[in-house]
């Protein structure tokens, strides 16, 4: 094993129901309701494709930017008075880093809103940080993940990725990594080189290395 990767919201930090609650905000703005269902469809998204849904769903005629601008805005707010990270995240972080091995941070969000959740969780716990600014295409598409193991000089296939969401289990599993599941919002079914787990409590660095051949 030659690095881990981890994602951001929902699997790293309790972020998804902030997501929820700013969503909720921008929607009224809008004129429109927003509820879990209509969050349950962006899970693991983009920014674009979050502002574009939005204004599909409420028929607004806002500017995308100005709604992008809404969104960024009331994240970096909330999330710089305080994220908490998901239970058993801190322990396998420092776990992982005990071992001398790489860890990195992938994530779909823009980079102020990771900026915002690193300053809590510490940016000095990753060797590498991949934020939607840093790449042409976000999850689903394997670009974030190779692009992690590029920087550290990997090779995707040696490395093991702990995801919440389909899209980005879709992503590293593209990308050739090895899978640690731990499902938030949409079920994610177990499949070959995936370990799917309820927490990251369940999950050592032991369990890690067993995802990899050889």
């Amino acid at each position: 094993m030659e690095a881990v990767f981890f994602d951001m919201d929902g699997l790293l930090v309790d972020s998804e129901r902030v997501w929820l609650e700013i969503e909720t905000g921008v929607m009224a703005r809008l004129g429109a309701a927003w509820t879990p269902e209509h969050q349950a469809h962006l899970v693991g998204g983009s920014m674009e494709r979050t502002v574009g849904y939005m204004l599909a769903v409420s028929g607004a005629e806002v500017p995308p930017a100005t709604v992008r601008a809404w969104m960024v805005d009331g994240m970096v707010a909330r999330l710089s008075a305080g994220v908490e990270l998901m239970p058993g995240a801190a322990e396998l972080l420092d776990a992982v880093r005990a071992e001398g091995l790489p860890a990195g941070l992938v994530t779909s969000s823009l980079a102020e809103i990771a900026d915002a959740v690193l300053k809590a969780v510490g940016r000095e716990r990753f060797d590498v940080v991949v934020t939607a600014d840093d790449v042409t295409r976000t999850k689903p598409d394997p670009e974030p993940y190779l692009t992690a193991a590029r920087l550290l000089g990997v090779e995707p296939v040696r490395c093991v990725v702990l995801e919440d969401s389909p899209s980005g289990v879709a992503a590293a599993t593209a990308a050739g990594c090895a899978v640690v599941a731990v499902p938030s919002i949409l079920p994610i079914e177990p499949a070959p080189g995936r370990l799917v787990v309820p927490s990251l409590t369940d999950v050592t660095v032991p369990d890690l290395r067993a995802l990899l051949p050889g």
